[in-house]
């Protein structure tokens, strides 16, 4: 076992503690990809719908932590809030001041889950407006594609 010496000292109180991949815990809100149950871009985030699959996936995992991005206006996360509140999920809204990410929730348990897809993809929203949205989402799609044709 080695021991610590000045120097580690001296470093340790210049830059703080080390920390293991520290561009991945700066990337996902502070926790690390290999124990993300979900994450959302911070786009997502803001839409008006809350995402099926993360009320879903509250609902399963009491014991994760939701972890948000509080560089988006609390406007935004409450409705994430008020479901983990729901559901007596932790949560912590995160500053970080130094680094920009795009991600804007991630909910992740305190050890190693290794799942593979962990992003959430657009346009699945668990209420009925969402579904209005989706629809309408589609048919602008569509109609998008007969005006190149």
């Amino acid at each position: 076992m080695a021991s610590k010496n000045v120097d580690d000292y001296i470093e340790q109180g210049i830059h703080g503690p080390k920390e293991i991949n520290p561009a991945e815990r700066r990337k996902f809100l502070g926790t690390l990809r290999e124990r993300i149950v979900l994450a959302m871009t911070i786009d997502q985030v803001m839409e008006n719908n809350v995402y099926k699959e993360t009320e879903d996936a509250l609902k399963a995992n009491k014991d994760a932590t939701l972890f948000l991005n509080g560089e988006i206006a609390y406007e935004h996360l409450s409705k994430y809030i008020k479901i983990a509140k729901g559901n007596d999920v932790d949560f912590t809204i995160v500053n970080n001041q130094e680094h920009v990410t795009e991600i804007g929730l991630v909910l992740a348990h305190s050890y190693a889950i290794d799942k593979e897809h962990i992003y959430i993809s657009s346009g699945s929203f668990g209420t009925e407006n969402g579904q209005e949205h989706n629809n309408l989402k589609k048919k602008g799609f569509s109609l998008l594609k007969w005006l190149k044709n």
